[in-house]
């Protein structure tokens, strides 16, 4: 009899107990599957003086007007800084939500969402509706998050997501041209 392969275990990466519907700060970056960049390129590396941009493909600016559209139109989540890279994106997203008044869309009948639903939510609908307008699945199934516990480490991820395109080279999702 042949043994089985066994499938390795993932680990859970969120942080255990935390309530990622609480209102504060989330450093968040997730992925465009097996680290394709189809989401947009880096110009201005290499020419002096020349500001290193992001040129976006259609993905690209999908996934931009996404995040727009939810800065304008949700009070509790704002998406208070981000950048789109080739093969995947950041963004720092800000949670303030008033307990005492429920939020249209919560549940059924008015019943709350459950612990923890407010980000993996934002990121899922994010994710469903740029692959929608791409017509096939394009991101990984999962995403990296960091809570930002101070304004010391906000300023740091700010910083991090505003100098991210003219590091790209040195990004750990920088994929040499022929490695994929």
């Amino acid at each position: 009899m042949q043994k089985q392969k066994e499938l390795p275990v993932r680990k859970n990466i969120r942080l255990q107990g935390y309530d990622y519907s609480s209102n504060g700060a989330y450093f968040i970056t997730f992925c465009v599957e097996n680290g394709h960049e189809m989401l947009g390129k880096i110009v201005g590396r290499g020419i002096p003086d020349a500001p290193c941009i992001i040129e976006l493909t259609e993905y690209g600016t999908n996934l931009c007007n996404i995040i727009d559209f939810v800065n304008k139109n949700f009070t509790n989540i704002i998406i208070d800084k981000y950048v789109i890279m080739p093969n995947h994106a950041h963004m720092i997203v800000l949670i303030n939500k008033n307990d005492s008044i429920p939020e249209e869309g919560d549940g059924a009948s008015g019943k709350p969402r459950p612990t923890n639903a407010l980000i993996p939510k934002l990121l899922s609908s994010i994710k469903r509706y740029a692959n929608k307008l791409a017509g096939f699945n394009m991101w990984q199934d999962s995403y990296h998050d960091r809570i930002i516990r101070n304004e010391d480490e906000y300023h740091i991820r700010w910083n991090y997501i505003e100098d991210n395109p003219a590091k790209w080279a040195e990004d750990e999702f920088f994929v040499q041209e022929g490695q994929l």
